[in-house]
């Protein structure tokens, strides 16, 4: 595990220490990052160096280190609220939890939407942490935090690296702030004795997702619900979508002194949406997977193929894309943020991916982006430099189809064909045929609509009388025909582009069909 430059500046560190323990305080030398920090932190400056004032006071160069680090990286963190507006700006009211059931939410939600066009939860509050947090709730958090480190028998395994990355951070994602180390301490007290190693971390972790499991769980409504729940909503609700159980599940580990972080995924590979779960730091610096209330480390397995898989981290990553020169001054999206790193290749086969641009690259762009299809767009997922008309994407999952894209306007523009990565890091680039045209006859819009049927043939799941547009890609997605489905559920196309990627949508469709391409009649799925 790299270790952090910050930590790199213990004489530094020791230096504003001793002027700020000195009687009276001399006024320190603070390095940039923390200078930048109590700049901006406006009328809560006092608030943070009460806290630096206080360690270094202490004596304790450790906790003062561990608070360098706290403030140093708290640019950027922050609760953030959301309405849910129309086009034009306006606020429509929706509380999601009135509904008794998901399916009953999201009817109403498109009945909404057929009244108002189309809806979106955009920021309403953003209630900063450099600006907002006290010294009293910073210097409990690091207290606790290194109680727990030093007096759980399953934590002495840590590097103080260790310990600032993983278990030290006092949020998970962007839920508001609440005092939970003193809370889940206390839950959790008697652990130790019910366990059989108790210097065993996963042995812990497995032990208290099982107690959560019994009172927390997930709940598709809260998909609609406006902001990342903080603890005391969690306990009171008892549900929560992916973001909120692994939250919630780094609240209650961390504070007990387990590594516990957020892995993810910012868009599927092979289906819709995207997913959060949580990872446990073991000895040996191995990080095993699992789904905070809900599947124990060792016994979870991601549903779906993943392209990326990345970590949420308190501390910047100087390696992503927002600390690079590049020309462009808008980046989309979960790319800007100084808060993650790649964790791909601890999931599985990698490589480095070469694409050359067939495109021609604007001269205000230096940056191309990869993009999985996800939810009837293409979605970048990862980054690279731009040499000539060539970009390299590092730590590639494999079998799958990519589209490299530049990022224009804030509109994603395909750079090249699309193309398949296989397993051992070729390529097949996807470009339909228009010259040549075979005739296909499909019988579904998604894999999972597939099923075998007793006479050993694949039976259709298209619904009869429904019609069906088949789409091929080629710089955007080129329409073959619509057709509806026969009584057997199945369309044919007498005219389909060969060597193509395909798209089967049904009429008044919800963008979720997934793409595919032909080895003679059979859909390939990707």
């Amino acid at each position: 595990m790299r270790a952090h430059r910050w930590f790199f500046l213990p004489v530094m560190i020791l230096s504003v220490a001793v002027a700020l323990a000195a009687d009276p305080p001399a006024k320190p030398a603070y390095p940039p990052d923390i200078m930048a920090a109590l700049d901006s932190a406006g009328t809560n400056r006092g608030e943070l160096e009460k806290v630096l004032t206080h360690y270094a006071a202490s004596g304790d160069t450790l906790k003062f280190m561990a608070a360098y680090f706290l403030v140093g990286n708290m640019e950027g963190h922050s609760y953030v609220t959301y309405s849910l507006k129309d086009t034009a700006g306006n606020v429509i009211d929706f509380d999601p939890l009135v509904y008794p059931s998901y399916d009953v939410l999201t009817a109403s939600y498109d009945t909404l939407e057929k009244k108002h066009g189309t809806l979106d939860y955009k920021k309403k509050d953003v209630i900063d942490d450099l600006q907002n947090i006290t010294a009293d709730y910073l210097i409990e958090h690091i207290d606790y935090a290194f109680r727990a480190w030093k007096e759980k028998p399953w934590a002495k395994h840590l590097s103080f690296d260790q310990f600032c990355q993983y278990v030290l951070p006092y949020r998970g994602s962007n839920e508001p702030l609440e005092n939970w180390r003193p809370v889940f301490w206390d839950k959790y007290a008697d652990l130790p004795g019910k366990m059989t190693n108790p210097s065993d971390p996963t042995e812990a972790a497995r032990l208290i997702n099982k107690d959560i499991m019994t009172w927390f769980g997930f709940d598709p409504r809260y998909y609609f619900h406006p902001t990342d729940q903080g603890m005391a909503e969690m306990m009171a609700k008892g549900k929560g979508r992916c973001e909120d159980m692994t939250n919630l599940t780094i609240f209650a580990m961390r504070a007990n002194g387990l590594a516990v972080t957020s892995d993810y995924t910012p868009a599927w590979a092979d289906a819709g949406n995207n997913h959060a779960w949580n990872a446990i730091l073991v000895p040996g610096g191995k990080v095993v997977p699992f789904m905070g209330a809900e599947a124990n480390p060792g016994e979870y397995g991601l549903a779906n193929k993943f392209a990326k898989v990345y970590r949420k981290m308190y501390g910047k990553n100087p390696d992503n894309l927002v600390f690079q020169k590049h020309k462009q001054e808008k980046l989309p999206g979960w790319l800007a943020g100084k808060n993650y790193i790649d964790v791909t290749a601890d999931y599985g086969k990698v490589c480095d991916v070469a694409v050359t641009l067939t495109r021609e690259v604007p001269d205000s762009v230096d940056i191309a982006y990869i993009c999985v299809f996800n939810s009837g767009e293409w979605t970048p997922i990862h980054w690279g430099q731009i040499a000539g008309q060539t970009v390299t994407f590092t730590a590639m999952a494999p079998e799958i189809a990519y589209l490299p894209a530049f990022y224009l306007n804030e509109k994603i523009v395909p750079a090249g064909p699309a193309f398949i990565l296989h397993g051992d890091g070729t390529q097949t680039a996807l470009i339909g045929d228009e010259a040549k045209t075979t005739l296909v006859t499909l019988i579904a819009t998604t894999k999972r609509q597939l099923e075998a049927s007793t006479d050993g043939t694949a039976k259709a799941f298209l619904t009869p009388g429904t019609e069906y547009e088949l789409s091929y890609w080629r710089d955007g997605w080129q329409s073959v025909g619509k057709i509806q489905a026969d009584d057997k559920g199945a369309v044919t196309f007498d005219k389909a582009p060969t060597g193509g990627l395909y798209w089967l949508t049904g009429k008044d469709s919800d963008r979720e069909e997934r793409i595919f391409t032909l080895d003679g009649d059979t859909q390939v799925w990707w």
